[in-house]
């Protein structure tokens, strides 16, 4: 039997200027996400759809949740197989495609990270345990774009 879980969450609209939704310019497309005992986060639309370029958009939450889960993952892999990983940093891209009728979805992501282990001898291990990563990933497993793998695996010796 599998295991559920369950996650919640309340995202509330924060860009009510007095009159709501009477007029398309009208609006701030603020939102604060609201998990129960933690940090609200801050977000609105990507500037391009009217929102405020100071706050995340969903787009740029999407990708740092596929990159996320991904180095989660990655980590989770390398402490079973005793591979010390000691640092990672990702610099994820995507590209959003838009449609003249304003519909669109996403055409790729890539995750780059540049991942720093502790011996030279491990590297080639370390490489096959970040493509094993992408094949647990929860997000990325629920997405309907394959998600492009870049890592560059470095020793510290």
């Amino acid at each position: 039997m599998n295991t559920l879980h369950s996650y919640k969450l309340s995202v509330k609209w924060t860009g009510n200027q007095g009159i709501g939704t009477s007029n398309y310019k009208d609006f701030d497309r603020s939102y604060s996400i609201q998990i129960k005992k933690k940090a609200h986060v801050l977000g609105s639309a990507h500037p391009q759809f009217r929102g405020d370029k100071t706050k995340h958009n969903p787009q740029e939450l999407l990708l740092a949740s596929v990159s996320s889960c991904h180095m989660l993952w990655y980590l989770h892999l390398c402490a079973e197989e005793k591979i010390v990983v000691t640092d990672y940093v990702d610099n994820a891209t995507a590209i959003l495609e838009e449609t003249k009728d304003g519909n669109g979805k996403f055409s790729s992501i890539i995750l780059n990270p540049t991942i720093m282990v502790s011996e030279k001898g491990i590297i080639e291990n370390a490489t096959a345990l970040y493509k094993k990563a992408n094949e647990f990933c929860f997000v990325a497993n629920s997405l309907n774009i394959k998600v492009d793998l870049q890592p560059i695996i470095n020793s510290q010796d």
